[in-house]
C-alpha cells in the first residue's frame, strides 16, 4: 500500500473515532456544569492524560523541538526534562490539591471566577476574561501551524486543508461532547502519543543518519561543540526551559484540569502519571529535535518549523509508522486545541455574557451559546494561523502574557492569606505589560533590538520569564503597602480560606 494511502486511512480512522466519542457524549453536555466540568468526577488517568495532551501538541514536537535542537544541539533536550520536572511533577505537587479543594468548596468553574471571589473585584474578573480570550487565540493558531507543516510535507496536501481537518476534529469533541468527551478523547489520544513517541524514538535512533544511540550521542555532541554556543545562547535556552515549564502554572486551560479531579487520592496518582507521561512525550520529542544537525547541514525550505517533518522523511520510516506519527501529531494538536477552545469560550460565556449582558440566561442556553462561541474561536484561530508568524513566537507571546498576568496572583492566593486586591492588581498588570514588548515590536517595530541579546520580537521567552518573576515581587510589595497604608484595596479576605461552604463568592463591594 502506498504511503499516501496509509496516511489517509490513518487520518480517517482517527476522525471516525473522535466523531464517535463526541456523539456518544452528546447528552452529557446539555448544561454549563456538565459542559465545563463533567460534574467533577474525573479520575487520575483521565485527568493526567488530559493535562499532558493539552500541554504537548504539535507546537512542542514541531516548533519547539525543532528550533531548540537546531539552535542548541544536544542541549535542546533540557526543555523536555524541565517540562517533566517543573511543568508536571512540581506543578501537580504545588497546585493540584489546593486548586481542587478550593474550586470545589467555592464552586469555582473558571480562573476569572477564582480571582473575583478571592479579591472581590468585578474589574479583575473582566480583565481576566478579556485577556484569556484574546491571548489564547495566538496559542491556538500556533497549534494549527505546528501540524500543517507536517501534513504538507508528509502528505503533500495544501496547508489550508490540513487546518480545516484539525478545526473540524477539535470542534467535534468540544461542541458535541464537552468536558467529558474531551477527557475521554484526551485519554485515547494520550495512548496514541505514548505508542507513537516510543516507536519514533526507537526508529530515529536506528536510522542511518544517527547510527544507534551511542554513535548518535557522540556525533551530536561534536556538532553541538561546533555551534559555538555563547552565554547569550544559554540564556535563551534557559528562558525557554523556564517559560515552557513554569509558564503552565498560570495558563487557565492547564489549571482547569485540576478542577474536576474526584478526590485527593486521584491527585496523588495523577501526579505520578502526569510526570511519567511528560518525561516520555516531552523528553522524547526534544531528544528527537536535538538530533536535527545529524540530518541537515542547513535549514530546509520553510525554516525551523519544517525541520522535524523533513527529518521524518529523511529517516525513511515505514509507511505504517508514518501513519502512527501523523495521528500522534494530530491527536496532540486536537487535544490542545479543544482544551484552549473550551477554556476561552466557556470563560467568556460564564464570566461576561451571563454576568454582564444576559444574567437571566439559563444553564442550558449558556451551554448552547458556548458551543457557538467554540465554533467562532476555532475560525478566529484559523485566520490568525494564516499570518506569517513562526510557531515559537506565537506560543511564547501567548504563554508570556497569560502566565505573566495570572501565575503570581493565582499561586499566592492558594498559599498566602496576605495577598490583597492591590497586590493582585499590581502583579497582574505588571506581568501583563512586561510580557507585551515582543508582541508590540512584532506588530509595529520588527527591527527593534536589545544590544547583545537580539531582536525584541524574537525574545518572547525572555520577557515571559521576566514578567513572571517581577509579578511575584509586585504582588508582595503592593500587598504590604496597601495593608500598611490602610487602603480599601488592602483588606484581607479570610472567608476565602474557610472550610465552610459559606463562601465569599458574592461581595457587596465590586470595587476594582
Amino acid at each position: 500500500m502506498s504511503k499516501q494511502a496509509v496516511l489517509y486511512i490513518s487520518i480517517a480512522v482517527y476522525a471516525a473515532v473522535i466523531l464517535a466519542i463526541g456523539l456518544f457524549n452528546l447528552r452529557k453536555s446539555k448544561n454549563m456544569a456538565e459542559f465545563t466540568l463533567g460534574e467533577r468526577k474525573a479520575g487520575a488517568w483521565l485527568s493526567a492524560f488530559s493535562y499532558g495532551t493539552t500541554y504537548f501538541s504539535a507546537v512542542m514536537f514541531i516548533g519547539y523541538a525543532g528550533s531548540t535542537g537546531w539552535k542548541y544541539g544536544i542541549w535542546g533536550v533540557l526543555p523536555g526534562i524541565g517540562n517533566a520536572i517543573f511543568g508536571s511533577l512540581f506543578a501537580w505537587l504545588v497546585l493540584a490539591k489546593r486548586t481542587r479543594e478550593t474550586t470545589r468548596r467555592l464552586e469555582i468553574k473558571s480562573m476569572p471566577q477564582f480571582f473575583h471571589i478571592r479579591f472581590q473585584s468585578d474589574g479583575m474578573k473582566l480583565f481576566s476574561v478579556i485577556t484569556i480570550f484574546i491571548f489564547l487565540l495566538p496559542y491556538s493558531a500556533s497549534v494549527y501551524k505546528g501540524l500543517t507543516s507536517v501534513c504538507s510535507v508528509l502528505l503533500g496536501v495544501n496547508e489550508q486543508l490540513c487546518m480545516i481537518i484539525i478545526a473540524v476534529a477539535a470542534a467535534a469533541i468540544v461542541i458535541l461532547g464537552g468536558y467529558v468527551a474531551m477527557l475521554k478523547a484526551d485519554f485515547l489520544q494520550g495512548l496514541v502519543m505514548i505508542f507513537g513517541v516510543g516507536t519514533l524514538i526507537f526508529c530515529v535512533i536506528r536510522c542511518q543518519q544517527v547510527g544507534g544511540l551511542s554513535a548518535g550521542l557522540a556525533a551530536i555532541s561534536q556538532k553541538t561543540k561546533e555551534l559555538g554556543l555563547t552565554a547569550g545562547d544559554h540564556l535563551s535556552l534557559w528562558a525557554t526551559v523556564l517559560m515552557t515549564s513554569f509558564g503552565t502554572w498560570g495558563l487557565p486551560q492547564m489549571i482547569h484540569k485540576y478542577y474536576g479531579i474526584r478526590d485527593d487520592k486521584e491527585v496523588r496518582r495523577g501526579t505520578i502519571i502526569s510526570t511519567l507521561f511528560a518525561l516520555l512525550i516531552a523528553g522524547g520529542g526534544y531528544f528527537i529535535g536535538s538530533l536535527s544537525h545529524l540530518f541537515f547541514d542547513e535549514l530546509p525550505e520553510g525554516g525551523q518549523d519544517y525541520l522535524i517533518p523533513n527529518m521524518l522523511i529523511q529517516a525513511d520510516l515505514p509507511n505504517i509508522l508514518l501513519g502512527v506519527v501523523l495521528v500522534l501529531l494530530i491527536a496532540a494538536s486536537v487535544s490542545t486545541l479543544s482544551s484552549i477552545t473550551m477554556t476561552a469560550s466557556s470563560t467568556l460565556t460564564m464570566d461576561f455574557v451571563q454576568t454582564k449582558i444576559r444574567p437571566q440566561m439559563s444553564s442550558v442556553n449558556a451551554a448552547r451559546f458556548t458551543k457557538a462561541l467554540c465554533a467562532a474561536f476555532v475560525v478566529l484561530s484559523y485566520v490568525i494561523a494564516n499570518t506569517n508568524t513562526p510557531i515559537l513566537d506565537m506560543m511564547s507571546y501567548s504563554w508570556g502574557i497569560l502566565s505573566g498576568s495570572f501565575l503570581a496572583p493565582y499561586l499566592l492566593s492558594l498559599y498566602w492569606k496576605g495577598i490583597n486586591r492591590a497586590g493582585a492588581w499590581a502583579g497582574m498588570l505588571g506581568g501583563f505589560f512586561l510580557a507585551l514588548p515582543p508582541v508590540i515590536c512584532k506588530l509595529f517595530f520588527p527591527a527593534a533590538a536589545i544590544p547583545g541579546l537580539g531582536i525584541v520580537a524574537d525574545m518572547g521567552s525572555h520577557f515571559a520569564c521576566l514578567s513572571m518573576v517581577c509579578s511575584f515581587g509586585l504582588c508582595f510589595l503592593f500587598s504590604k503597602i496597601a495593608k500598611s497604608a490602610h487602603w480599601k484595596s488592602g483588606v484581607d479576605n479570610p472567608m476565602f480560606y474557610e472550610k465552610s461552604s459559606e463562601n465569599a463568592a458574592v461581595s457587596s463591594d465590586p470595587a476594582t
